[in-house]
């Protein structure tokens, strides 16, 4: 199983959002990460911008 960082990149740094992420779904109103065993956390108006398979991490940015 893979399991992902997300994290928030926004005002030239970044925020870890979540760790060991086994779910990422796109909402009319963000994005929407959850884990096996913690409930859903949604990252209002965020979109993706970078998925890097091979470091474990997808990049989130503001989407206005």
């Amino acid at each position: 199983m893979c399991q992902m960082s997300v994290v928030l990149e926004k005002d030239g740094g970044q925020e870890v959002i979540m760790e060991n992420v086994t779910l990422l779904e796109a909402k009319d109103d963000g994005i929407e990460v959850s884990t096996l065993f913690d409930p859903p956390k949604l990252v209002p108006q965020a979109m993706v911008k970078r998925m890097d398979f091979n470091s474990g991490t997808v990049t989130l940015v503001p989407s206005s």
